[in-house]
């Protein structure tokens, strides 16, 4: 099947520099456990918190689709990127209006032990960051969510899987200057939530460390609202 591409369409800095009036939007959200949204019963995490809030019949009538997949790395969502959304039905033969990608912890991970080689190599790492943004940067507007911040000292995930910060700096750090490289919006979250504290953060997380609970979700919801980006895009 033939997907019609963007090439006419405005990039994501295009539509920050001159928002549009809220329309119906047709929007994909690819990714992790993060856009997965594991570890919220109440909500089904912040993506579902978001496609809720536009399911009323009194409010705006856009569609959301979450394709997070756990576990995922870069190089599997972009692998999966345009065949995803290409199957469902109100985005067959078109592009969505934009993409939000969040993505990179698994990438991160230490195996076996805490010195043990990260899941993906660092080099490896920066190459298929450049992939996936330069693939979904050529079909519409892109906005990328960074990863939260992980409780160390619960790890290992899954008993072989140690995650930390200083992994999880450098792995975004390649991912937001890429971003910036490509005037892609990047939301920092793994920072912004750092400065808040660690009582803050720490009980915004699933007791495994890894994964945000509810109140997580919630406040990673209220986060995305207030950045600029989408508030100027979607109000």
């Amino acid at each position: 099947m033939q997907i019609l591409t963007s090439l006419d369409r405005p990039s994501s800095q295009e539509f920050l520099s001159n928002p549009v009036p809220v329309r119906t939007l047709r929007l994909v959200a690819l990714g992790d456990s993060l856009i997965y949204g594991f570890g919220d019963p109440e909500g089904g995490g912040w993506i579902e918190r978001l496609r809720r809030r536009w399911m009323s019949p009194q409010g705006e009538d856009h569609a959301l689709y979450n394709l997070g997949v756990r576990g995922d790395r870069v190089r599997q969502v972009a692998q999966r990127l345009q065949a995803e959304f290409s199957h469902r039905g109100e985005l067959r033969h078109r592009v969505p209006d934009a993409i939000i990608l969040s993505v990179g912890l698994n990438d991160s991970a230490r195996l076996g032990r805490l010195n043990g080689k990260n899941f993906t190599e660092f080099e490896t790492f920066q190459e298929d960051v450049a992939h996936l943004l330069d693939q979904a940067a050529a079909l519409c507007p892109v906005y990328f969510v960074g990863m939260t911040p992980v409780n160390e000292t619960h790890m290992p995930f899954s008993n072989c899987l140690y995650y930390n910060h200083a992994d999880q700096y450098r792995y975004k750090e390649v991912i937001q200057t890429a971003c910036i490289n490509r005037e892609i919006p990047y939301l920092d979250i793994f920072e912004m939530w750092l400065t808040r504290g660690d009582n803050w953060w720490r009980s915004r997380l699933h007791p495994d460390g890894l994964h945000p609970n509810s109140d997580g979700y919630q406040s990673l919801l209220e986060d995305f609202l207030a950045w600029q980006p989408m508030r100027r895009w979607i109000g």
